[in-house]
């Protein structure tokens, strides 16, 4: 059996000039599943840009990072954060 721990995350909007997010929603991610119950709006073009990251940090966690959102003119920053 492995010891091989999985990390859950959250997204955190850090600043946001889109009408879809508002600075301090967050975005749950336990394992592979999004948790809808707890998380905001999920915008698939934003997800799918960083999905490299996000996945880094169910496997491997790491300190918070940052990133902006791609799709739009308005920015929109995540911080990406490991959960106990």
């Amino acid at each position: 059996m492995s010891d091989f721990k999985e990390y859950k995350i959250k997204l955190v909007v850090k600043s946001s000039k889109c009408d879809l997010y508002k600075t301090g929603d967050e975005i749950y991610i336990d394992g592979a599943l999004l948790d809808k119950e707890k998380s905001a709006n999920v915008c698939l073009t934003a997800i799918n840009a960083f999905y490299p990251f996000i996945y880094a940090a169910r496997k491997m966690g790491f300190d918070e990072l940052t990133f902006q959102c791609p799709d739009c003119p308005e920015k929109v920053e995540f911080t990406i954060i490991q959960v106990e």
